[in-house]
């Protein structure tokens, strides 16, 4: 019987492939919350869940939620070491942002964003995990 092949995985896949996991939980937790009975009303009040929306605090999450979508590219792209510590760095913030979030989401509305962000909080645990485990060449 023919074994299946396999291979090894290129760390940079890895990582990117992950980043990308988590931001499809954090699309569809923020779909899914506009299902909540309320939300929609709230937002259209200028509610932003964190405090008043203002046009610098969508700018602020803006740039938060670049940092994920950019480490999908820049995970493919940046030296090895770099690599590896910026995926340290923001896989650390982003496991700890969660964290916050998931220990404040309560309710009976929110179980599925308490789940997607214990996903994500998984996710960027491994990246974490990942990136400090990164591959060493090997000394001749």
């Amino acid at each position: 019987m023919n074994k299946l092949e396999d291979f090894k995985v290129n760390p940079r896949l890895k990582l990117s492939a992950l980043w990308i996991s988590v931001m499809f939980c954090y699309v569809y937790g923020d779909f899914f919350t506009l299902f909540v009975p309320g939300h929609i009303e709230s937002l259209m009040q200028g509610n932003s869940g964190v405090g008043k929306t203002t046009p610098i605090s969508l700018l602020l999450f803006s740039m938060m939620m670049m940092v994920p979508s950019i480490m999908i590219f820049l995970c493919l792209i940046l030296k090895p070491d770099i690599n590896r510590w910026a995926n340290i760095v923001t896989g650390t913030f982003f496991t700890a942002i969660m964290i916050i979030v998931v220990a404040t989401s309560i309710g009976e509305w929110m179980l599925f964003y308490i789940f997607l962000g214990t996903v994500e909080i998984g996710l960027t645990m491994l990246i974490v995990w990942q990136a400090l485990n990164w591959p060493r060449e090997k000394s001749a």
